[in-house]
């Protein structure tokens, strides 16, 4: 099995690259570019849909023979909600950063249903608190499954310093439904402020996959089977972009029979 853990390049360009062989999976894809200004990013979709998420910065935008001008607002991920850009399959888009910019390409098989390029702007996104106590965690649906797409699921969550997120743990690695559905996951982690850590374990019931990882601001975590919890330390919020996919677009998860206890604490 590939590593879980994936470190980013230094310095700007392409810094994460996850694909569907580098991870030994199937459906998701997962690119972040650190942009100057006036640097441009351009690519065609193939036979993929794309969510290009602005996770920080400005950059103007072209996909599908249209013109989207300029997108982007926050200069940290820790504040606000994002910009995001829907480029379906057989689609070429390009964008040229204004301000620094990371841009996140998150990607899954296209299935030809005729969607067309749109915008997926801040005001638009709903935004929901999970959890009580320490495990309190803030979730902004960029693309939920109530939203057109045709296998990409896309959020982000902020984890405040001292607080589990992805907790209780649960997973989606059987495709039974409708008490389980199969989704091939990506953590793309940022700490606030950057020299923090957090960890995140990703597991199974029999343990043949049990790694707990200690994650960096830039780390890339994947997420082939099993429950994958994380956890901030004290003093460092951590934010993190999640890509879904699977062979049906549906998020439907099992809680870990010994930990669900904690939901109804």
């Amino acid at each position: 099995m590939p590593k879980l853990l994936v470190k980013p390049e230094k310095g700007t360009g392409r810094v994460s690259h996850v694909t569907p062989q580098s991870a030994g999976w199937t459906y998701v894809g997962f690119d972040l570019h650190r942009m100057k200004p006036g640097e441009t990013v351009s690519a065609a979709t193939g036979d993929r849909e794309v969510c290009l998420v602005f996770v920080t910065g400005k950059g103007t935008a072209k996909a599908a023979g249209k013109d989207f001008g300029l997108l982007g607002e926050r200069m940290s991920p820790f504040e606000g909600k994002p910009w995001s850009l829907y480029v379906p399959q057989g689609s070429d888009w390009a964008v040229t950063a204004e301000t620094d910019l990371e841009l996140a390409v998150c990607s899954a098989p296209g299935l030809a249903g005729g969607l067309g390029a749109r915008v997926i702007a801040p005001e638009q996104l709903g935004r929901e608190v999970r959890g009580k106590g320490t495990n309190t965690r803030y979730v902004t649906n960029i693309l939920p499954e109530n939203e057109p797409a045709d296998s990409l699921l896309v959020v982000e969550v902020i984890t405040p310093g001292g607080h589990t997120s992805s907790y209780p743990p649960h997973k989606h690695d059987r495709d039974d439904l409708p008490r389980e559905s199969y989704l091939e996951e990506t953590y793309y982690h940022r700490l606030n402020p950057p020299q923090g850590f957090a960890f995140q374990r990703v597991y199974t019931d029999d343990r043949s996959l049990d790694e707990t990882m200690a994650v960096e601001d830039g780390d890339v975590v994947l997420v082939p089977k099993g429950y994958h919890p994380c956890a901030a330390c004290h003093g460092y919020d951590l934010y993190y972009l999640n890509v879904m996919a699977g062979p049906k677009r549906t998020w439907k998860f099992y809680n870990a029979p010994e930990h669900e206890w904690l939901l109804k604490a």
